[in-house]
């Protein structure tokens, strides 16, 4: 078993063998600590929905040049998009139009959320990390019929990595996501 330990917290690895086939893949389960953090806003959900989707959007014109080589051009097609808060809406889920399927449609969406300059500064030390970037945010309207948002630490998701280069990374995005969120809830 092989501990990481951070100011993420602590990881646990533990390797399992599938058979004694070398033929057969190696599997490997970890526990992580991983810090959760809620946002109540007392504002409505719709208000606060619509501040969040203030944040720009992802032009996936920008794939395009992607795909034709044009990387300076890409940089600052990047840069321009990101605005202010450093942050761009990839997609986002309407968890709670699916609801109508058992109990009724509720007020909840989720969130891809993040920055593809920010995310490739980490996936460039551990491809593993795309797995969390972007990150996944919830709004949901709570039963007090304000505004919830629920997500989990960026630096703890990706502290599990052991690898400083990206737990830095993540830390700036810790606070980008959290002034985000507070912006939209106030």
């Amino acid at each position: 078993m092989r501990h990481v330990v951070s100011e993420c917290g602590l990881t646990d690895t533990t390797s399992v063998a599938t058979s004694a086939s070398t033929n057969e893949p190696k599997v490997s389960r970890s526990n992580i600590q991983i810090e959760h953090i809620r946002i109540d806003s007392d504002k409505p959900y719709d208000e606060v929905r619509a501040a969040l989707e203030k944040l720009p959007r992802f032009d996936d014109r920008i794939r395009a040049l992607l795909h034709y080589g044009e990387i300076g051009r890409v940089k600052v097609e990047l840069k321009k998009i990101q605005g202010a808060a450093g942050l761009v809406i990839f997609a986002f889920a309407t968890h709670g139009d699916w609801l109508q399927i058992l109990s009724g449609k509720r007020n909840a969406v989720q969130y891809v959320i993040g920055n593809v300059l920010v995310s490739t500064q980490m996936t460039q030390h551990e491809l593993a990390a795309g797995l969390y970037a972007p990150l996944r945010i919830m709004l949901y309207e709570n039963k007090t019929g304000t505004a919830t948002f629920e997500y989990d630490r960026p630096s703890t998701l990706f502290g599990q990595y052991g690898d400083e280069r990206v737990t830095a990374v993540a830390k700036e995005l810790d606070q980008k996501i959290y002034d985000a969120l507070i912006k939209a809830a106030k």
